[in-house]
């Protein structure tokens, strides 16, 4: 006997299980489509090192203050809960270190902070000793990190900034 798709059993599927998984699929998308219209959407923030000085240290670490401004682009504040950052100078990775308390940055606003960041002792002072003459002290640098939000919906934006400062007591 030979029995042709129809009247095989395990093909049928009946019409209320195709209509679920039809439904379901249908609810699924609005719900994606509603989070992505009622979630706010977050500009990543602007950040830039404006200071950086050496602190001190030990045999087996330098420590440095870098001094951030971040500056938000958005129509709210975003509340961080921390920074940690890579700081990469004349390309070369000098520091790596992290914000120690959270701090609110106001909507469409601006503030400084500090990062308190840690380097071995014979690259932070390898990396001083060649940039006594660097003109007009002018420093490339590079900032790889994130920024973690304390939202619901938003943990944390990573960053990727480039610029340059001027090294305190440099010569011009």
């Amino acid at each position: 006997m030979n029995l042709d798709a129809q009247d095989r059993p395990h093909a049928i599927v009946p019409r209320a299980q195709a209509t679920a998984r039809a439904s379901l699929g249908i609810a699924a998308a609005a719900l994606l489509s509603a989070c992505a219209v009622f979630a706010p959407q977050f500009a990543r923030p602007d950040l830039a090192v404006v200071d950086v000085r050496l602190l001190g240290g030990n045999l087996l670490q330098q420590n440095f203050r870098v001094t951030l401004d971040i500056q938000n682009p958005n129509d709210r504040a975003l509340p961080v809960e921390h920074v940690s950052a890579n700081l990469v100078m004349d390309g070369e990775q000098i520091a790596s270190g992290a914000t120690s308390r959270a701090f609110i940055v106001p909507a469409r606003g601006r503030m400084r902070f500090d990062m308190i960041v840690a380097a071995d002792m014979a690259t932070g002072l390898m990396w001083l000793a060649q940039r006594r003459d660097v003109p007009r002290g002018a420093v490339d640098y590079e900032l790889d990190g994130v920024v973690r939000l304390d939202l619901p919906l938003f943990h944390s934006l990573p960053f990727h900034e480039k610029g340059s400062f001027t090294l305190p007591g440099a010569s011009r």
